[in-house]
């Protein structure tokens, strides 16, 4: 199971996640967090993961399209709360941070972008 929030501040898309990202949910992402992101353009995108329990490859590839869409749209994803173990060794096996930023908190992304 798969619950989202979503907050738009300050020129920021905060994505929450919670619970598992994995084939069976990748679609409610979609659905609910992609469609909104190409549909209005959000250029600055965080995905907060420090609620997630477990992610597959279609997690992290869902995940890698948002950045696709956010990099076309001349925008930044980044990614915050990667706090369980399994999840940070499939998210740096996956090298998804070679493209995602980082960051510690939803504060950060704040401060990044608003400089």
């Amino acid at each position: 199971m798969l619950e989202i929030e979503t907050e738009f501040r300050h020129g920021i898309f905060f994505i929450r996640l919670i619970g598992s990202l994995t084939k069976k949910t990748v679609k409610n992402l979609n659905d609910n967090v992609t469609n909104l992101i190409l549909e209005n353009g959000f250029r600055n995108v965080v995905f907060n993961i420090e609620k997630l329990d477990y992610i597959d490859i279609k997690g992290i590839n869902t995940l890698l399209y948002n950045y696709e869409i956010t990099r076309n749209n001349h925008g930044n994803l980044m990614m915050c709360g990667i706090n369980n173990e399994k999840i940070r060794k499939k998210v740096t096996h996956s090298r998804l941070l070679k493209y995602i930023n980082e960051i510690n908190d939803e504060l950060v992304a704040l401060q990044t972008v608003n400089v």
